[in-house]
């Protein structure tokens, strides 16, 4: 298949690359950062998604995984860029199904209020897309990781004490990694042909943790 994944030159996006050419499938990337990783299958392309988007057919698959975390471009970058890019290649008869990485926050309204705010948009605008996905007969979900061991949370995971807060938080005592993210995106977008208009919550326990006082 032809897999187009966004943000693809570390963490999450560059597990998902990985993942997508070793099961076999043509896979470009989008990043506006170079990356180390090559592949004969693999294209990096240097594209900024708030920006002018290339031209491109027949995309299979889409994962909308490019993101930022907090500054003035948050919803610009991870809701209308996302939008913009689904609009673009999605709605097309080659279509087999389209992913987005959402966030913990999008239903805990954790973390920055922008971040938040804009990963809540990116699952209801799933929801969207995929009512209008459905005549393709493509799925449409998304994933909200809660933490996940990545570039990004560096200064956490470098911090003994600050990643141990943050373990306590979840029921597991963990985080999940790059690569478990990428199993669940495959199985969601090449293996699942059911479950469509749905977010998936992969947090280890965080959100449901609570301690009954009586």
């Amino acid at each position: 298949m032809k897999i187009l994944i966004t943000g693809t030159s570390r963490g999450i996006g560059l597990a998902l690359a990985k993942k997508y050419v070793d099961m076999g499938h043509e896979v470009i990337g989008f990043d506006i950062m170079g990356t180390d990783y090559s592949a004969p299958s693999y294209t990096h392309m240097l594209v900024d998604i708030t920006g002018e988007l290339p031209e491109m057919n027949d995309i299979e698959v889409l994962v909308n995984n490019a993101g930022i975390q907090d500054g003035p471009l948050v919803i610009d970058t991870n809701l209308k860029a996302t939008i913009a890019v689904t609009e673009k290649y999605a709605f097309q008869n080659s279509i087999h199904s389209v992913l987005f990485m959402a966030s913990s926050s999008a239903s805990n309204g954790a973390e920055f209020p922008e971040y938040a705010a804009s990963k809540g948009g990116v699952v209801t605008y799933m929801k969207n897309a995929a009512l209008r996905l459905a005549k393709y007969g493509a799925t449409c979900n998304s994933i909200s990781a809660g933490g996940v061991y990545t570039p990004l949370n560096a200064h956490i995971i470098d911090d003994p004490n600050l990643m141990e807060q943050c373990l306590d938080e979840t029921l597991l005592h963990r985080w999940a990694s790059a690569e478990e993210i990428a199993d669940f995106s495959y199985f969601l977008t090449n293996v699942n042909q059911s479950m469509t208009g749905q977010d998936l919550l992969i947090d280890n326990g965080e959100q449901l943790k609570s301690n009954f006082i009586w």
